[in-house]
Formats: structure tokens, sequence, C-alpha cells
């Protein structure tokens, strides 16, 4: 049976059993003893307090206490050895998973914080794996840590106090992401993470709102109210569906022949292909990748770029191909 695999649970189960022996044995066997005067005799047997027998106890009373005696002591030694094991194992394979998360997340450098870990933060680091970045969710709720610690990097802590924040590596973090589900407590780790490390680029969850610009104005980068979103996703799909299944097809890696949407920051890239224009580039010709936008360093948006717009290695392209051709545009500009 499953109740009786804790070590814990067999310890008690052994002391309960040593109490009902002990009680009905000196009760069946003392004809005077009443059910509590048996379950006293048991009580200051095992326990050797010795404070005096309730009545005289008979010759078979005294067999008994000898042989419940004897027994009574090997079942606590084994009471004790089960107490033991429990508590050494639970430290030590606590001890062992906390010391293992802090060594990797000393370890990081560039990650995201992802605070909270409910229905938005467990979707920003499916998509934060999916794009093999390098992440640590704080997390007070043990029982969420517990069912995903095999395969999410917790940091058990409240958000909201600094403490945790820089055990996270936030000194050290390039993005942070608050999908907590109140939208103060969001306005808090905003205030905080921004004043923690001014340069930090923050993704934050709303609920209300008339609450967005709060946000904005606490130092998030960028506001997003998921069920606003989800509303528009909806009326999307009845208004032009064939748009959005395309767009919903635009996902990282289904399969080797599905559409994905790619942003290259031009820094990143081999210096013989920065300062080029995308004829120079020739990315559909080495790649199969389309370029279907740009941003150049002051931030203007250039939808379907012209091929002899000048690339500023400050800006970002934003390609469309396959995933086979993704492949290919990370191998010829040699990225991860």
């Amino acid at each position: 049976m499953s109740f009786f695999k804790s070590p814990l649970t067999r310890a008690l189960s052994l002391l309960v059993f040593i109490l009902l022996f002990g009680t009905l044995g000196f009760y069946s066997i003392e004809e005077n003893y009443s059910l509590f005067d048996a379950l006293y005799m048991t009580v200051i047997t095992f326990s050797t307090v010795g404070y005096g027998e309730v009545g005289a106890l008979s010759d078979q009373g005294r067999t008994f206490a000898i042989f419940f005696i004897l027994i009574g002591f090997l079942l606590a030694a084994i009471s004790i050895r089960f107490i033991v094991e429990y508590l050494i194992s639970g430290w030590s394979i606590n001890a062992l998973k906390q010391k293992k998360n802090r060594e990797m997340i000393n370890a990081l450098e560039g990650h995201t914080i992802v605070c909270g870990f409910g229905r938005n933060g467990r979707q920003a680091v499916t998509r934060l794996k999916r794009h093999q970045q390098a992440y640590v969710v704080i997390e007070k709720n043990e029982q969420l840590i517990e069912e995903n610690q095999e395969e999410i990097m917790f940091l058990k802590g409240d958000a909201l106090k600094d403490d945790i924040l820089l055990a996270a590596g936030i000194l050290r973090a390039k993005n942070l992401i608050s999908a907590l589900p109140d939208d103060a407590d969001n306005l808090f780790v905003v205030l905080s993470a921004r004043q923690l490390k001014p340069e930090i680029d923050i993704v934050s969850r709303v609920s209300e709102e008339h609450n967005q610009s709060k946000l904005a104005l606490a130092g998030a980068n960028h506001v997003i109210m998921p069920d606003k979103i989800g509303g528009d996703y909806m009326a999307a799909l009845l208004t032009v569906p064939d748009l959005i299944h395309f767009l919903g097809n635009l996902d990282w890696w289904k399969d080797e022949n599905s559409p994905n949407v790619e942003e290259v920051t031009l820094s990143t890239i081999p210096k013989q292909f920065q300062n080029k224009t995308l004829a120079e580039l020739e990315l559909r010709k080495r790649t199969g990748c389309n370029v279907i936008g740009y941003r150049d360093e002051q931030g203007k948006q250039f939808i379907n770029p012209d091929a002899s717009l000048s690339l500023s290695t400050q800006g970002k392209l934003i390609v469309l191909g396959s995933g086979e051709s993704i492949k290919k545009l990370n191998e010829m500009f040699q990225l991860d």
C-alpha cells in the first residue's frame, strides 16, 4: 500500500501498534483493570517512567509486562530508525536540490526571470524553453514546485521581496516577466526590478485595463492583458479565420516544413554580413527565407523592406521561412 511507503507513516503505525498491543494485553489479563488503567500501564511501562503500578500485577501480568517491554523496545528502535531515515532523507534531498538550483542560478547570465507559475507564467516558460532561452521561475506555491521541479528551474520565494529577486540573479538577468495574478503585486515587482536593474527589459501581465498605464509608468516595457488578447483572438477567428490559422501555424519547430518567424539582431551576425543591403545578403537565395520586416536603430519599422535598403548593425530583421530555412539562416549567421 502506498500509505506505508513513507518511513514516517511506518514509524507512527508501529507506535500505534505498541500502544494497542499493550493496552489490550493488560486489559485482557488483569480483570480489575479498566481500559484507561491498561493504557496507563502501557505508557509507563513502555516509557520506563516507573510511577508505579495501578494495581498489583498477577503472575500472568508480570510475564506479559516482560514480553511487552522486550517487544516494545524492539519496535521502538525500528520506529526511531524510520523517523531518522525520514528526516535525513528529506533534509538531504531538499538540501541537494536547493544547492543544485542555487549553483545553476548563480551560473546564469543574460537569463529571463519569470515571476509566478500560473497559466501565463507556464506558457511563458514553455516559449522560453522552445527558444532555448535560460530562465528561472520564482514561485512560492510548494505544490506547484513539487509537481514541476523535475522539468522547471524554480527558486522558491516571494517575488515581491528584493532579496528573492537578487537570489534569482536579477543583476545578471536580461529580462523579467511578471505573471502574477494580482495587478498590485505585478506593479510592486516591476518597481522593485526597475530599481534593482534599470536597464532590464520587463514584461508584465495586467488584469484590469485601467492599470495598464500604471504598470507602464512603473517601468514595464511591455504590458500584456491576456483576457483582451484572448477575446480579440476569438473574434478574429470568426472575421479573418484563414489569416488566424496561418498565423497560428507560425510555431517553433513543429516539423521541418512548418512556417516559422525568426528575429535576427544584426549586431550579433558575423562582420562580413554587417552594413549590407538586403540585395547583397541574398537571404532568399542562400536560405529560402523571406524578409518580411525590418526595424532600424531609431525603432522605425519597415514592412516588406526594399532590397536596396541598407541595414544598420543596430537594427533587427524579421524573416519568414520553413524550419529547414530557418536552420540554414542560423547556420549562415552562426546563430545558436
